[in-house]
This record gives C-alpha cells, structure tokens and sequence, in this order.
C-alpha cells in the first residue's frame, strides 16, 4: 500500500540515484585538478557556483521565504561543517582514489548512529553495534598501506565521516523547524563569504580556460546533487532512499577507472563490499 505523504517514491529513489551519481562526479573532478589549484581557492570557486545555482533554482519558486531563518547560528555551524568537509575532502582525493574515498564515506550512518548513541544516549541494539565494527573494518582494509609507505593522508577520509556524520546530526535537528532550500542556500552562502574572507591568501593564477571550467563543473554538481537530494526526500521517505545512495560507490568506482585507471584490488572490493554491505544492513535495522 503505498504512502499518501509520498505518491511517486520511484521518483524520489530516481533523483536520489542521479544525486549520488552528481557527488561521484563533483569526488572525481576534484581529484583531477586537485594537484593543480590550492585547495582554499577551489572551495571558493564551488561555493560561488552553488550559492548562484541555488538561488536561480530555488528562488523563482520559494521567493522571498528562501531566505527566511529562525535558526541562523545553526545555520552558520551547518555552513562551517560543509566549508570544512569540503576543504578535507579536496586533501583527502589527494591521497586516495576516488572509489574507495566514497566506499569509507558511505559509513557516516553507520558512525552517525554510534555517535548518537555516545552523546544523546539513544538506544542502539547489539546488531547495529556489530554492523558499525563491521563497517569500521572494511573501512581499515581500504586505507591499509598499498606497498611499504604509509601516508596518513590516507586516514583524512575517516576525519571526514565524522565531520560529515556530525554534519548530519545538525541537518536532522534543523529539517524540524527548517525549509530544506533556505538551508541548502545559507549552507552555500557561509562557504562563499568564508572563502571570500580566505581569497587574498589562496588566490593562484590559473591561466587555462579548462581548469576555471573543472573547478566550476565541482560547484555544478555539488548544487545539482544537493538540489537533487532534496527533491528526492520530499518524494520518498528516508527509509527508500537511504539504500539506493550507496550506488556512489559504484559509480566513484567507475568514474575513478576511466579518468584515472584506478582499478581497485581484490582487498579493496572486499573492503568495500563490507562496507556496503554493513551500511544497508544498519539501514534495516533501524
């Protein structure tokens, strides 16, 4: 029987599918000039190509209401927990491809739930407990050292899914009292006005057409993925979707391969799938 809140849940699964498969594309163009442009400069030029987007595809259709908050120090800290994911995981696709820097993103339900039980103090059963340890080791598997050097930039991505997992603990006490679209603007806007501030001391001259177009691609499907995302969530309930967004894997995968030959090993597809596996599993459990 289906849901009367959500007539069209296909539609809400399909935009979901077409936002991770924007996010796999925003990972990978930042990979490609990430040796190229400083990485505060790049965070700049996404956040004012998702600020504009955001404006022109939400405010024809919000107007004015778009801009309304009753929450704008949530806000700000919202804004600055983007800046700083976005600024960690420009380092981190330094260090790691594409493929597995997405495969260990997709554990921040799972360290969502564990944080939530550590500080809200919120029931967690003893299978969830397992399928977060489960995770955590499939994540080990994929940053383990490939040959005898060990980076530590390959551990930024495990920084980054508690930036993003708290990231979302903020997002979930906003969605209560807040317009999605007014948070996805100001989310934009902190970055810009941080970036801004930021400029003089990032600001790299970059002579060719075809990186000012990479860097822009970033901030195009960064918005149009979010904008997706949204969508999707106003036309599926949680529950539906959640599964379908570890489809970014597949496609970090694919993307990753293509654009840079980064085929992943026989540990590292064993890593991924338990983390896979361990995510969709949680997302049941629950």
């Amino acid at each position: 029987m289906s849901d009367p809140h959500y007539p069209h849940p296909g539609r809400g699964i399909l935009l979901a599918v077409a936002a991770t498969a924007c996010f796999a594309l925003l990972d990978t163009t930042s990979q490609y000039v990430g040796g190229v442009v400083p990485v505060l400069m790049a965070v700049w030029l996404r956040f004012v190509v998702q600020t504009s987007m955001t404006v022109a595809l939400l405010l024809p259709r919000q107007g004015r209401s778009l801009f309304v908050t009753s929450s704008p120090w949530w806000q700000l800290l919202r804004g600055a927990l983007m800046v700083t994911s976005g600024t960690v995981a420009y380092l981190a696709l330094q260090h790691v491809p594409v493929g597995e820097f997405t495969a260990i993103l997709m554990l921040v339900p799972l360290v969502v739930t564990l944080l939530a039980a550590l500080l809200l103090r919120e029931h967690v059963s003893l299978l969830t407990w397992v399928l977060v340890a489960g995770g955590l080791t499939g994540a080990l598997i994929v940053v383990r050292p490939k040959g005898s050097d060990l980076n530590l930039g390959m551990f930024l991505p495990l920084l980054l899914v508690v930036i993003n997992a708290c990231y979302q603990i903020v997002t979930s006490k906003m969605v209560k009292t807040e317009d999605p679209g007014t948070m996805h603007f100001y989310t934009g806007l902190t970055g810009l006005v941080f970036g801004t501030l930021l400029l003089p001391w990032s600001w790299a001259p970059m002579q060719e057409l075809s990186l000012w177009l990479l860097v822009g691609l970033i901030g195009v499907f960064g918005s149009l993925g979010h904008y997706f995302m949204i969508q999707g969530f106003q036309k599926a309930p949680a529950s539906r979707i959640t599964p379908y967004m570890y489809a970014q894997i597949g496609f970090a995968t694919l993307a990753g391969w293509l654009a840079f030959g980064q085929a992943p090993d026989r540990w590292t597809l064993l890593g991924i799938a338990l983390i896979a596996v361990c995510g969709v599993m949680g997302v049941r459990a629950r």
